[in-house]
């Protein structure tokens, strides 16, 4: 039977700084307080994702549901869907957070026709912007799922069938415009079975172009609506498939160069994925800074011992303090964020413990980037680095770089120095004892 109200009796969390007992309050994030010359909810951005917060219902491939709400009940689709947003829009109330994200089918269910699938988003569409009139929350991101039903089972763009291009490139045309319409500040395309199982049955050379020119025909979307947002890959490198073609941000970073992409896409970057693929979180964000595609990020954790995405709050404060050193180095993320793509516990089937995981979660990031600030501005972190390679700005090094040198020149001249070059200390064990003593 459907309910509503669920979070009624909910008070909104406020910041009462570290020496609090209360169990939701904030400790850390006072979004208010000005840090590196801005708000420090500003350079968060911190967004709550939609479905796993009111779709995910504790079930897995062994179990069945062990989380029930009121929006989750049977009954017609768009009274379910009006029932979720409005227990999304008062959850938003509750931690007072700027943003929120989406996939269509968090959204709404499908209808049995393309057409009707559309008219019901864009029916929904409306109704989140009638609830985001009276709420402070914006829209960070929208996305579209393809990859749940089963016609994406090989893929969307990617798929040997036409006909599932077509019906992704309509859903997606359609979550864009859903997009723009609720002021959303980026569009994600987040690939979910965009890779392959064997190459047995798979002409990869045909699906790369295929996915490409998905890409291409996105962005020139963009610029013919007008659309002012980020386009971003969310890279992932398995699970579900087991070669995906967006494994990781270097990799996608040389997709776009191939289609001429590269000043186009951004990247929504995820910790877990990066566990994934053998990478910590702080690597991926070094990486896409330093090509210049970093845009957001998807803010959880894996379990090292198991091979799978648990999508879990973050809780290791060192870890996410190395992770955001990077993005302080990166310049942030601009019109990106932080997006908690991470649900509770199977056993966590009480409301409060949605409530407390992203306290805790924005708790965590808001200490961790307030330590990174610290370690910044305290200078000696980059000093390190810059005494590493100092030797490469004396004009004889930089030479070597430039485009008048060749590779005779430069053997020519280390064969006339005759240098034997004595190994320096990286100081790495010096480095760490430093950092440690920020926490």
């Amino acid at each position: 039977m459907l309910t509503t109200g669920e979070f009624s009796g909910f008070e909104t969390v406020r910041y009462e700084g570290p020496q609090s007992e209360t169990a939701l309050a904030y400790r850390w994030y006072d979004a208010g307080r000005v840090v590196m010359g801005r708000p420090l909810g500003e350079h968060l951005r911190f967004a709550v994702a939609y479905w796993h917060s009111f779709v995910m219902n504790g079930a897995d491939p062994f179990g069945a549901p062990t989380i029930r709400r009121g929006w989750m009940a049977e009954g017609d689709a768009m009274t379910m869907a009006r029932a979720k947003a409005d227990a999304a829009f008062e959850f938003f109330r509750i931690l007072d957070v700027p943003f929120f994200c989406f996939h269509d089918r968090d959204v709404v269910a499908e209808d049995d026709s393309l057409a009707g699938t559309l008219r019901r988003l864009e029916e929904m569409t409306a109704y989140l912007g009638r609830k985001m009139e009276s709420s402070r929350t914006k829209l960070l991101w929208g996305t579209a799922n393809l990859f749940s039903h089963p016609r994406f089972m090989a893929g969307a763009a990617t798929n040997p069938d036409p006909e599932v291009f077509a019906w992704s490139a309509a859903t997606v045309k359609a979550c864009m415009d859903a997009t723009q319409a609720l002021g959303g500040a980026n569009y994600v395309l987040w690939g979910g079975r965009e890779g392959y199982e064997t190459l047995l049955n798979t002409d990869m050379g045909r699906e790369l172009e295929q996915m490409g020119r998905f890409l291409s025909l996105v962005v020139e979307y963009k610029h013919r609506i007008g659309f002012t947002g980020q386009i971003l890959i969310e890279p992932k490198p398995k699970e579900p498939t087991a070669h995906q073609y967006d494994f990781d941000a270097a990799t996608v970073y040389g997709f776009l160069r191939r289609f001429g992409l590269e000043g186009e896409v951004k990247l929504n970057l995820e910790a877990n994925h990066a566990l994934l693929a053998g990478h910590s979180f702080e690597h991926e964000i070094a990486t896409a800074g330093a090509l210049g595609i970093l845009g957001s990020l998807d803010v959880n954790r894996g379990d090292p011992l198991l091979g799978w995405d648990t999508d879990q709050f973050p809780n290791n404060l060192h870890d996410m303090t190395l992770a955001m050193i990077e993005v302080i180095r990166a310049g942030g993320l601009g019109m990106g964020g932080m997006n908690f793509d991470a649900r509770i516990r199977r056993q966590s089937i009480d409301l409060d413990d949605l409530v407390a995981a992203h306290v805790g979660a924005m708790d965590l990031c808001a200490r961790a980037f307030l330590i990174a600030a610290q370690i910044v501005e305290d200078g000696r972190l980059d000093a390190f680095r810059t005494a590493r390679y100092a030797g490469w700005e004396r004009p004889e090094a930089q030479a070597m770089l430039g485009a008048g040198a060749s590779l005779e020149a430069i053997a020519a001249d280390a064969l006339s120095r005759d240098v034997d070059p004595r190994p320096r200390s990286g100081g790495q064990e010096k480095i760490e004892n430093m950092l440690a003593r920020f926490f």
